[in-house]
C-alpha cells in the first residue's frame, strides 16, 4: 500500500509539501500541487482519515442540520455545503431538524459526539435550546438562513450567513405597486424566524416607498407550510375587499396560495397578480410563468463553509454576518407582458434604499 512517503518520492516533493495538498493546511504553487495529485492518482495513494484524526484531534468532518426534507430551498443550500466541503477535502454529517427546536437539539447532540470538526445550522424559531448546548460546548458554528441574536450571557463566536431578505421583498412589492395595484397582501411565514420578520420589514419599506399605507389586515401568516399557506389566503381573499396582488415569502407558501385560488376559481394575474419570495426549479413551468425572488442558495451553502473553516483557523476572531444579494427573476405572473428574454435574464435588484431590519428575535 503506497504512502505519503512513495507520494512525496514520486511527485519529487518533501512529505510536508504532500501533507499541505491533502490537507489544505498550506498554499501549494498549483504546477506543485498538481504534481502531487498526480502521484497520489498513479499510486492509488489513499489518506488514512482516522490515523490522520488521532494526530490533529480532527475528523475532518462537518454537522449539517438544515430541514431539507420539509423545505425544497434548504436542498439547494445542502448542495452548496457539500461542494465546499469536498471541495476542500472535508466530509459530510447530515441531519433533518424538521424545524423542531427540541428535535434540532438532539440532531445537534448526535452530530457533535460524533465529533464532527464544526455545525452548519439553520435554527428553529426557538432555537434557545440549541444555542445554549452548541455555546456550552464551544462548537465552532455558523448559523445558516435565518439569523439569530447574540446571548447576553457569553460571548457570541456563532458566523452567520443569509440573503438580503429585506430589499429583495421590497423589490417585489414596489414592482406590484408599479403594475397599479393598491392593495397587495402578503402571506408570511413562521413567526419567530428572522426571514419572517426581515420579509416583513421588507413588504412594509416597499409600500411606503410607494406611498401607501401598512393595513395589518393584508399581512396573513401562512408559517411557512403549504396547508397553513392555503388557509391564510383564503382568509385574505375573504377581505370585505381583498387584495388585488399577493406576494408570498416562501416556495412552499406559493403552493398553498396557489391553490386557494384555484378553489375559488380565480386566474392569476387576470383575477389577482401574484409574486414569490423562492424562485424554484418548476415555477417557470407554471402558467403564467412565476415572478420571483431567486436567493443564491448553492453559494450561501459554499460560503457557510468558508465562514466555519475561518473559524477553525481563528476560534478567537470576532463573528460576522454576511449577507448575500438576490436576483428578481421576471416573469407573467405579476401581470407583464410575456417576453421570453425574461425567463433566462434574471435582473438585479435595484439599488433601493437600504433596509434596517430588527436586531430583537430570531429572524427567518
Amino acid at each position: 500500500m503506497a504512502t505519503m512517503v512513495d507520494v512525496a518520492a514520486r511527485a519529487g516533493v518533501s512529505v510536508a509539501t504532500v501533507s499541505h495538498v491533502l490537507n489544505n493546511t498550506r498554499p501549494v504553487l498549483p504546477h506543485t500541487r498538481q504534481a502531487v495529485l498526480d502521484a497520489i492518482d498513479a499510486l492509488g495513494y489513499t489518506p488514512n482519515a482516522l490515523a490522520r484524526s488521532l494526530v490533529t484531534a480532527r475528523t475532518r468532518s462537518i454537522g449539517l442540520a438544515v430541514s431539507a426534507i420539509s423545505n425544497p430551498y434548504f436542498t439547494e443550500i445542502l448542495q452548496g455545503v457539500e461542494a465546499g466541503a469536498l471541495e476542500r477535502g472535508y466530509g459530510l454529517l447530515i441531519a433533518d431538524p424538521h424545524d423542531d427546536p427540541h428535535h434540532e437539539r438532539k440532531v445537534v447532540q448526535l452530530l457533535h459526539e460524533r465529533r464532527v470538526d464544526g455545525m452548519i445550522v439553520a435554527p428553529s424559531a426557538d432555537p434557545e435550546a440549541l444555542l445554549n448546548y452548541l455555546g456550552q460546548h464551544a462548537v465552532p458554528t455558523v448559523v445558516l438562513d435565518r439569523l439569530v441574536d447574540a446571548p447576553a450571557d457569553r460571548p457570541f463566536r456563532f458566523d452567520q450567513i443569509c440573503a438580503q431578505n429585506a430589499e429583495a421583498m421590497a423589490q417585489l412589492v414596489t414592482h406590484l405597486a408599479e403594475r397599479g395595484h393598491r392593495r397587495i397582501g402578503l402571506i408570511a411565514g413562521r413567526p419567530g424566524l428572522s426571514t419572517t420578520t426581515e420579509r416583513i420589514s421588507g413588504y412594509r419599506h416597499g409600500l411606503a416607498s410607494a406611498g401607501f399605507p401598512y393595513d395589518e389586515r393584508l399581512v396573513a401568516h401562512g408559517d411557512s407550510e403549504e396547508e397553513a399557506a392555503e388557509r391564510a389566503t383564503g382568509g385574505l381573499l375573504s377581505l370585505a375587499v381583498p387584495p388585488t396582488a399577493l406576494v408570498t415569502a416562501n416556495n412552499v407558501m406559493t403552493i398553498g396560495a396557489l391553490r386557494a385560488l384555484r378553489e375559488r376559481g380565480l386566474s392569476v394575474p387576470d383575477d389577482l397578480a401574484l409574486c414569490c419570495f423562492d424562485d424554484f426549479a418548476w415555477a417557470d413551468l407554471f402558467t403564467p410563468r412565476l415572478t420571483a425572488i431567486s436567493q443564491p442558495g448553492r453559494e450561501i451553502g459554499a460560503q457557510a463553509v468558508r465562514l466555519l473553516l475561518e473559524r477553525l483557523a481563528a476560534p478567537h476572531r470576532p463573528a460576522r454576518t454576511v449577507r448575500l444579494p438576490c436576483t428578481f427573476v421576471h416573469r407573467t405572473s405579476c401581470g407583464c407582458a410575456d417576453i421570453s428574454r425574461y425567463a433566462r435574464t434574471p435582473e438585479p435588484l435595484r439599488n433601493i434604499q437600504s433596509i434596517q431590519s430588527p436586531t430583537k428575535g430570531p429572524m427567518s
